[in-house]
């Protein structure tokens, strides 16, 4: 209906970006900054306490055979334990492993708002909150580098690729500042953003679609079903997305942090 409503004429008209910059809850200011919390932001913290119920009740009483609850939260942090931590990182791995763990599901919880009923945003379509995750695991693999081989060889790696001809500096060392201290983070913070963000317009626009056709009458109504069954399909193709985003901005932080604790060859 909200298509229909929005345009006097009765025509249908696209949703824009309005919903998320939805109007504000509350407003604060704190050492003279402003804050504000908004519906996303609820969401989020919905989806945060969600994640630490269910990591918590899967553990909380630990059996050898596991029920469903324990099985389910040991498959996921087995499957990053052991497929980016140990595999991805390697020998020196598994300490990230909580944190990576930890990782994976704040983003997977976040990400199933896209589908859940009466949420049904991901706070990930915001920008803000890909880029705030991507600059704490910045500051994590960078620390981890220093840490790992000492500042001078980090940063001397980083500066002077090993193996290149120092002719080539000119040209391979703003490459690799431009890659490990910008590129890496904006592009781990855009690959979840532009997902999340087209994936809540394509269901939005399928479901108005639908609700168009519906209401529209004439010959409208044929076609309706079609765009109904679009929604439903993309809400499938939907939850792929939602898994594969969070496991893949895991793995490519088990690739730098990789990166920090060997150093280059």
């Amino acid at each position: 209906m909200l298509a229909v409503e929005s345009d006097p004429g009765g025509g249908f008209v696209a949703p824009g970006i309005e919903e998320f910059y939805p109007e504000p809850l509350a407003q604060f200011s704190l050492l003279g900054v402003d804050f504000e919390i908004t519906r996303i932001t609820v969401i989020l913290w919905v989806a945060t306490i969600a994640m630490i119920a269910f990591l918590v009740a899967a553990v909380r009483k630990p059996q050898i055979v596991p029920g469903k609850l324990q099985y389910v939260g040991e498959a996921g942090y087995s499957l990053v334990r052991d497929g980016i931590a140990r595999d991805v990182i390697g020998p020196k791995g598994l300490p990230f492993a909580p944190f990576l763990v930890s990782l994976f599901f704040f983003i997977l919880a976040n990400n199933l708002m896209a589908i859940i009923p009466f949420a049904q945003i991901s706070p990930m379509s915001r920008f803000a909150f890909p880029l705030v995750l991507a600059a704490i695991c910045w500051v994590i693999y960078i620390w981890v580098g220093i840490r790992e081989q000492g500042a001078g060889r980090y940063f001397k790696d980083i500066l002077f690729l090993p193996g290149v001809p120092k002719f080539m500096y000119i040209l391979v060392t703003p490459i690799e500042i431009l890659q490990t201290f910008v590129v890496r983070p904006f592009t781990l913070a855009v690959r979840l953003f532009a997902n999340m963000f087209a994936g809540h317009m394509l269901l939005v626009v399928f479901a108005l679609g639908a609700v168009y056709l519906f209401n529209v009458g004439n010959y409208s109504v044929i076609f309706a079903p079609v765009s109904a069954l679009m929604a439903i399909v993309m809400t499938f193709f939907e939850l792929l997305v939602i898994f594969l985003q969070a496991y893949v901005f895991t793995v490519l932080m088990g690739t730098y942090l990789n990166g920090s604790v060997e150093p280059a060859h």
